[in-house]
This record gives structure tokens, C-alpha cells and sequence, in this order.
């Protein structure tokens, strides 16, 4: 491929179409030097093709190695299959557990037999973009290596408590309180005792899912530590709500089905929640001191049996003396 950059800069000189392959090449480089993300790299991507040879159907996706699993970062038009007679494609190797799989489609023969004579223009584009491909892959994996759980893809511990300042801001111009809803699987040491980490893992994935399904995209989920799950809630200031979301979240995921072996053998859990609120305005309260009675209200949930929803503001006397 670099022998093809090679070429066409040594016929430009002379060829009319390799300069202006060229020229091509080099617009679709410039222009990935201002994209922030890898997603917006992927837009780009497609615009240049769009643009330059009439793709319709794009798709961009990252490849995990260690996973085997495919995430799709970018799908623009149709769908299609990498075998199909009338795809490409193109493997970007980071030297990391993640490549970059850029695929497209022709809408015919005769468009698929016009982008093949093209093609070594469109293999030397993405040759030349792949150190900025590279880098924007490994800026992801930084980004998410700082913010995310590694397992769950949620937010991890620290990137909730450096958020959460900025949360408390907002809300303090825009909400009274902030409610925090702890949740924990049911004897989760079980499963790792009775099964593998593997599959106490996957509880918690569908776990972050069912949660993600049941609240806004203004709140907040971080995994904190095991199977406790912190949800800080600013799409609401209605306590009525803020349960109804805990009950839904209770039984939904009282109903998920994970499967443990080959024979089609399936696990179900259950999970508790405590809940408590920061009231912004109260100089005494803090969201450390929420955040633990939050814990405190959802051992109290545990100890009152599986799928039950505790609120700290319940708990007497003579409950916290048994705590403490």
C-alpha cells in the first residue's frame, strides 16, 4: 500500500487522475486531523467515500480481540455483510486488543466493478489515515480506561465522585435534591461459589443493562465495588417517581434469564435497593454522608429478604444501633 502512495505521487507529475487521486487521499487526511472522537472519524470516513465514489452503505466498527466481539461505532445506509458480493473492506491493526474494521457496499455490478478500478486510491487513503485511526482508538481506550468499569461499561467509582461536583452545581441551580439509588444482587457471592466469575460478570452486565433501560439519559450509573451499583438521579425530583424507577428495576430484572452452561440451563436473580436523598441546600447534608446511608438503606433492604426496596428516611432508632 505504501508502494501505491509511492506510484501515484510519482505519476502526478504527468497524470492528471493521479493527482487528483492524490488530492483526494490528502482531503480525507487533512480533515480526519480535526476530528475529535473516533465516531466523528468515522463520519468523516463515510462523507469522503459518499463524496468521492458514491458509497451509500458504510459501517465502521472496532474489533476486540481478547473478546471476540464487534462493537459498531459508525452505520450509515443499507445493511450488508462482509462476504457479500459487491462489499470491501479494510482491517486498521492498532497493536492493541482493538482494530478498526472499515467496510462499505456498492448498490450494484456496475458500481462495485467502477469502485474496484478505484480501489487502490481507496486502500491508499485508509493506509494513510491509520496512524490517526490508531491514535483516536487508543485515546478511546484511555478515555474509557479512566471513566469506565471494565466489565459493566458503566461509570467506575472514580469518574462518579469527580462528576459528581459537577452534578451538585447544576443542580443546585436547576433541582432542590439529588436522589441516590444504591443497588446489590442478592447473594451475589453465591454465584461466583456456585458457577465462575464468568457468569456472576455477565449478571452484573444485564444488571447495568436493565438499569440503563429504566432511567434517563441525565442520570448517572457507576459500579462501585462487586455487585453494588450507584444511580444518581437528576431527570427527577418526585420521590414517587424515583421509587416507581426502583420497582420497575427491581422487577425487570427479577425476570432476566442467564444462561450457565451448553445445555441451555439458565440463572435468575434478584436485587435490592436503597435510596436516599442529598438536598442541595442543606448545609449539613454531603454526598459522601448520602452515598453511605444509601448503602445503609439497601442493607437493610437485604436483610428484609430478595427484590426489596428500602429508603433511608424510613430507617428508626433502633435499626442504626443494630448497624453500628
Amino acid at each position: 500500500m505504501k508502494n501505491n502512495i509511492l506510484e501515484l505521487i510519482k505519476s502526478s507529475a504527468n497524470n492528471e487522475d493521479s493527482y487528483f487521486a492524490l488530492e483526494k487521499i490528502y482531503k480525507l487526511y487533512d480533515q480526519l486531523q480535526y476530528s475529535s472522537n473516533i465516531k466523528q472519524m468515522a463520519e468523516d470516513i463515510y462523507l469522503w467515500l459518499n463524496e468521492n465514489f458514491d458509497v451509500d452503505n458504510v459501517t465502521v466498527s472496532l474489533f476486540d480481540i481478547e473478546r471476540n466481539n464487534r462493537e459498531n461505532i459508525f452505520i450509515e445506509g443499507d445493511e450488508f455483510y462482509l462476504d457479500d458480493s459487491l462489499s470491501f473492506f479494510f482491517i486498521i491493526n492498532t497493536h492493541t486488543n482493538l482494530n478498526a474494521i472499515i467496510s462499505f457496499s456498492a448498490t450494484s455490478k456496475v458500481h462495485y466493478e467502477m469502485m474496484s478500478k478505484q480501489y487502490n486510491v481507496i486502500e491508499s487513503a485508509f493506509f494513510q489515515i491509520s496512524p490517526i485511526i490508531q491514535n483516536g482508538i487508543i485515546k478511546k481506550n484511555f478515555i474509557e480506561s479512566l471513566s469506565l468499569d471494565s466489565v459493566t461499561k458503566v461509570y467506575n467509582r472514580h469518574y462518579l465522585i469527580e462528576n459528581l461536583n459537577k452534578q451538585i452545581a447544576l443542580s443546585r441551580k436547576e433541582y432542590k435534591n439529588i436522589y441516590f439509588i444504591m443497588i446489590g444482587v442478592d447473594h451475589y457471592k453465591a454465584i461466583v461459589d456456585e458457577f465462575d466469575h464468568d457468569i456472576a460478570d455477565q449478571v452484573l452486565v444485564e444488571l447495568a443493562k436493565v438499569i440503563h433501560t429504566n432511567i434517563s439519559e441525565f442520570d448517572m450509573v457507576a459500579r462501585l465495588t462487586g455487585d453494588e451499583f450507584l444511580v444518581s438521579m437528576l431527570s427527577s425530583n418526585n420521590y414517587n417517581e424515583i421509587v416507581k424507577i426502583s420497582e420497575n428495576i427491581i422487577n425487570d430484572f427479577s425476570k432476566i434469564k442467564i444462561s450457565v452452561n451448553e445445555n441451555g440451563d439458565t440463572l435468575q436473580k434478584t436485587i435490592c435497593i436503597g435510596i436516599d436523598v442529598y438536598e442541595t441546600y442543606d448545609k449539613n447534608d454531603s454526598i459522601d454522608k448520602t452515598i453511605k446511608n444509601a448503602d445503609i438503606a439497601l442493607y437493610e433492604a437485604k436483610n428484609k429478604g430478595r427484590s426489596q426496596l428500602f429508603k433511608f428516611s424510613d430507617l428508626s432508632e433502633e435499626d442504626t444501633i443494630e448497624l453500628f
